[in-house]
């Protein structure tokens, strides 16, 4: 497996990883109503902004991860069939060496519950729990940032 930068023509694969993940994954922590919210269809990740890496295997991703210039973490994601592997830590270590060459002080992202112990476990600090609305539906998420070395 290899982590490289995303390139355009990986969006569709990106928003089935995606899709299908939240559908599976994060269906133990958040409501039937709250997964089809958050991923109502596939095109709806396959773009993205900032700088995008992913995880590929002979061709498939396994894994996404995109930071903005201005140092959130957008998404990071891990195939629902190759969760624990250490793909998210990979990714996060590219997003990492990006941050640190775009000389940013800290990374900051709305972490999941689902994701929470991950982070927490990759030195993230937690600043507040929040509730988000999307597409009228509320959420329980968290406000995480680490400081970059």
């Amino acid at each position: 497996m290899k982590i490289r930068p995303a390139k355009p023509e990986d969006g569709p694969q990106i928003g089935e990883l995606i899709y299908e993940t939240v559908r599976t994954i994060n269906r133990r922590d958040y409501s039937e109503e709250q997964v089809q919210a958050w991923a109502p269809d596939k095109v709806l990740f396959s773009t993205y902004e900032g700088y995008g890496y992913v995880a590929e295997l002979e061709g498939r991703i396994l894994g996404f991860a995109n930071l903005t210039p201005a140092g959130y973490l957008h998404r990071l994601y891990v195939h629902k069939d190759f969760q624990g592997q250490g793909i998210a830590s990979r990714l996060l270590k590219a997003v990492e060496l990006k941050a640190r060459e775009l000389r940013l002080q800290e990374i900051t992202t709305e972490s999941s519950i689902t994701a929470k112990p991950f982070f927490l476990a990759h030195d993230f600090l937690t600043q507040s729990e929040q509730t988000k609305v999307l597409r009228g539906v509320s959420f329980i998420n968290f406000k995480m940032h680490k400081k970059n070395s």
